[in-house]
């Protein structure tokens, strides 16, 4: 918990808007991300056009949008919302996210969606853990943006393993058949939101399961995307 109400997460200074959690200094210094792909979000020389990557082995998603590379200081935030229980967390979270979203759209014509989802935890994770640290940056993402947000769209409907723990290819097989879509997704424009992207595994089995069923658009909105 803050120890002194109204203080900035990163640099301890008083702020204006107590409820933004990280003032505008440190808020602006993560608009500093070096050129990475518009689809990938990996390296890029360009960030208005996709990746050599990206041109030979597409993503199922269109356009994903990170706040920062999976480096301190956001990575330690990040680490307290999901592990230390400190869910007051989230919604300066997710005023990063939502001022990168609205950044993307100003410079990379981004277009805007009318569903945000969750990256989903397993119930039995979701008890152990108490919440489900994507669900609490959807949120004010959604009231936000105007758009909708439906926490049981998506269900994982078997246990995987931890993915951090696992190779590329080992995330792929651990995540097959893991979701059930419970939601009439046809013609919509879906943003799937997590807290870290690291090989895209997740993400990219959820936009699979998406476009199948019938949504028009999937970006993927994430704090950090890991290089």
């Amino acid at each position: 918990m803050l120890s002194v109400p109204g203080l900035c997460w990163l640099c301890r200074m008083p702020l204006r808007m107590s409820h933004w959690g990280i003032c505008s200094v440190c808020t602006r210094a993560f608009a500093c991300r070096s050129p990475c792909c518009p689809q990938c979000g990996l390296p890029a020389m360009s960030v208005d056009l996709p990746c050599g990557r990206c041109l030979q082995k597409p993503p199922p998603w269109s356009a994903l949008v990170a706040v920062d590379n999976y480096v301190r200081p956001l990575s330690g935030l990040i680490h307290k919302l999901k592990f230390s229980r400190q869910c007051q967390l989230a919604v300066p979270l997710a005023r990063l996210l939502v001022l990168a979203v609205l950044q993307a759209r100003r410079t990379r014509d981004l277009p805007a969606v009318d569903l945000l989802i969750g990256v989903p935890l397993h119930r039995r994770r979701h008890w152990r853990r108490g919440y489900n640290q994507s669900d609490l940056l959807c949120r004010p993402l959604a009231h936000w943006l105007h758009c909708s947000w439906q926490p049981e769209a998506l269900k994982r409907i078997r246990t995987t393993a931890v993915q951090h723990q696992l190779s590329a290819r080992s995330r792929k097989r651990n995540l097959k058949n893991a979701f059930r879509l419970e939601l009439a997704v046809k013609g919509r424009h879906i943003a799937i939101v997590d807290d870290v992207v690291t090989t895209g595994s997740t993400v990219a089995e959820l936009s699979r399961l998406l476009l199948q069923s019938g949504a028009a658009t999937v970006q993927v909105w994430c704090l950090c995307r890991t290089l």
